[in-house]
């Protein structure tokens, strides 16, 4: 399997929605629960081009298919959270156990570690080991469970916050 990392594009959002709906409709890994069209991901994707470098997109890619993406975006709007950020990654179902998310993780990472962002929290929807696995091996830190804090699929679910701390020099700004 020939996969290849780099920085996400425009390009890439069809295939980033295909993998990212597919968890709208069959997890509650995501707690949306109405599919993403085209607009809203070229929206979305609007984080990645600003002067302020500080979010990021990287896409995995097997034979020019995107098959996983990651990505850091504001953790909370208010002005004194900016060193703050949230991080999240999706594979494609085939491509699961092959170690995408922490190949991801790795390039996401090294470039976070260029910018002013603090600490990175991952939000996971419980249960899910898999996931709680990949962001430990990466340095992140359990810090507290929101209960019930979800409705999808008929049912509640709570969600676990993990932490990180990426730099620990003062935030330029």
């Amino acid at each position: 399997m020939d996969i290849s990392i780099r920085t996400g594009t425009s390009n890439h959002l069809v295939e980033i929605n295909d993998i990212y709906n597919h968890y709208v409709i069959h997890s509650n890994a995501t707690f949306d629960t109405l599919i993403w069209g085209y607009e809203r991901r070229l929206k979305w994707f609007d984080q990645f081009n600003t002067p302020s470098d500080l979010y990021h997109l990287m896409v995995a890619t097997c034979d020019g298919e995107v098959v996983a993406f990651a990505y850091n975006a504001q953790f909370k709007e208010r002005q004194a959270y900016s060193t703050s950020s949230e991080v999240t990654v999706y594979v494609k179902p085939s491509f699961e156990g092959h170690g995408l998310g922490s190949k991801l993780y790795h390039a996401l990472f090294n470039k976070i570690a260029l910018t002013s962002i603090h600490k990175l929290y991952a939000a996971i929807t419980i249960p899910n080991i898999a996931s709680i696995k990949l962001h430990e091996k990466h340095g992140f830190h359990f810090v507290g469970t929101m209960k019930e804090v979800g409705f999808k699929n008929g049912a509640y679910h709570s969600v676990s916050l993990f932490e990180k701390t990426v730099n620990t020099q003062s935030a330029q700004h």
